[in-house]
């Protein structure tokens, strides 16, 4: 006996199997059976623990229950994969001992149901490791059948809504959510054993800052006041640094009113990090830390592949500052004319980059970087020594005023982290946040606005600090090898069906 789901079936053949399952259920709840009426199971084993502990567990009776994903034999003899979180385990299911009423029931079971095993441990002659079932029980019906391919479906976004089903027939789907589960656990250890404290600062705010982006925008009607979705964490936790926490984190939901691709969701996850008496230096060692720590605790190596391309996750990462990198890409070399903005025009033009108004030496620099090197970005790589036009909440180099102690840290052609020395003089902040309110008057909308607040807070003092923001989504593409930041949200936006 099989079920087979293969074969595209029309709107009304799924009514029409829908329809069976429903009169399955009902006889079942007619005959005193009805599996919603379930409340809880005796499960005490899970599939991975037999296969991995078959020795130990051989002729001893389990208790397993997940979901039938397929079922196949004739006559008084009926093999099932049961898949559970841990992952798949064959059972092995006979008339004889079930009793004819019990086997008669489970022929009646279909693909998708979710049931409860108990039996004893052993292998098949073909040397499967099994649950050789001697009680069933049923525990919910799937009144929907599953699709045998779900990638094989026409739409490929259905995936994405209807992720439950995505996980249910894709296992390396719910592979990739383990791994993104790791992954953040392993950064909160490592942080927690450095005593970091874990914050959380407010979603809803009246300023859009830290960051140069579009926000979404929301409405208080008891405060009758149109308030922000945060679009950064980064001045909440500066303030928590002048108020003496020395180090803090955040891991949580940021959203920005942007694009949409492989790389960008409207809402999305990061870490920011601050550490007091530190700088760009102690970030470095703590990203590279992060990475590639994390990068074991997914993969057990940090060696990996990523869309056909072996990266080294290996410490030390490469560094370079941005006119390096310019300079070897580009072949243009900007600390020749720093600050000279009409030469670095010049250059735009044999460039063919899109140069505005209000572009200086600084911007025209990082458009160059953008255009010309980010792509050749392959093995991890922090870009360091930004301009202060593109980086207003960071320090100043003493010895480059026109330049500031940043990282970006490029893995695989993409942004992964970004990192400063923090600005800390409340005068040159002030002066940060007018050129960025200019910039705002101009028609940026993504420019910075003016927070008194925090230059209130920087004006009682705060300590020398670096500061870290890493893309959670991104670090988990990176090492689960997904295309696409669809791939590691578990539910992304989507653009509701007609």
């Amino acid at each position: 006996m099989s079920e087979n789901n293969n074969t595209p079936v029309s709107q009304e053949n799924i009514s029409e199997q829908q329809q069976i399952r429903m009169d399955k259920l009902a006889a079942l709840q007619s005959a005193g059976n009805d599996p919603f009426m379930v409340n809880t199971s005796d499960r005490d084993t899970y599939a991975k623990d037999i296969a991995e502990k078959f020795e130990e567990l051989e002729g001893k009776t389990v208790c397993v229950a997940g979901r039938i994903k397929s079922k196949r034999g004739k006559g008084k003899v009926m093999f099932m994969d049961l898949w559970d979180v841990s992952g798949k385990i064959q059972i092995f299911a006979k008339f004889d001992d079930l009793g004819e009423e019990t086997y008669a029931g489970l022929k009646k079971w279909d693909i998708g149901d979710v049931a409860e095993i108990k039996g004893f441990v052993f292998k098949t002659k073909m040397g499967e490791v099994s649950v050789h079932a001697t009680e069933i029980k049923l525990l919910a019906k799937s009144l929907l059948p599953l699709p045998e391919k779900f990638h094989g479906l026409k739409d490929p976004d259905l995936r994405y809504r209807q992720r439950y089903v995505d996980m249910i027939m894709n296992p390396d789907v719910m592979d990739t959510f383990k791994k993104r589960t790791r992954i953040v656990s392993e950064i909160r250890s490592y942080l927690d054993s450095l005593n970091y404290f874990e914050v959380e600062t407010p979603v809803l705010s009246t300023i859009a800052g830290g960051a140069n982006a579009r926000p979404f925008i929301t409405h208080h009607n008891t405060l009758d006041l149109d308030m922000y979705l945060r679009i950064a964490t980064e001045l909440y936790l500066k303030r928590l640094i002048v108020g003496g926490m020395e180090r803090v984190y955040e891991i949580g939901r940021l959203f920005r009113n942007e694009g949409m691709d492989v790389k960008h969701n409207p809402e999305f996850t990061t870490i920011e990090i601050y550490e007091a008496f530190t700088d760009l230096r102690g970030m470095m060692d703590r990203t590279e830390q992060i990475v590639n720590r994390c990068c074991i605790a997914a993969n057990g190596t940090d060696q990996i592949e990523y869309q056909g391309e072996q990266i080294d996750l290996s410490l030390p990462f490469a560094r370079m500052t941005m006119i390096d990198a310019v300079k070897k890409y580009a072949e243009v070399d900007f600390g020749e004319f720093m600050g000279d903005t009409e030469k670095a025009k010049e250059v735009a033009k044999k460039l063919n980059l899109e140069v505005k108004a209000t572009d200086t030496w600084g911007n025209i620099l990082n458009t160059a970087f953008e255009e010309y090197v980010e792509d050749k970005l392959v093995q991890p790589t922090f870009i360091t020594e930004y301009p202060v036009e593109v980086s207003p909440l960071t320090k100043r180099l003493a010895d480059k005023p026109l330049m500031v102690d940043r990282f970006e840290l490029f893995v695989t052609r993409r942004e992964l982290a970004n990192a400063y020395t923090e600005l800390n003089d409340p005068i040159d902040q002030r002066s940060r946040f007018e050129h960025q309110m200019m910039l705002r008057a101009a028609g940026d909308d993504e420019a910075n606005e003016m927070d008194e607040d925090f230059l209130t807070a920087l004006s009682y003092g705060m300590p020398p600090t670096g500061g870290m923001g890493m893309g959670i989504d991104r670090l988990v593409m990176l090492l689960t090898d997904s295309a696409s930041i669809r791939d590691v949200i578990i539910f992304p936006t989507m653009k509701p069906l007609d």
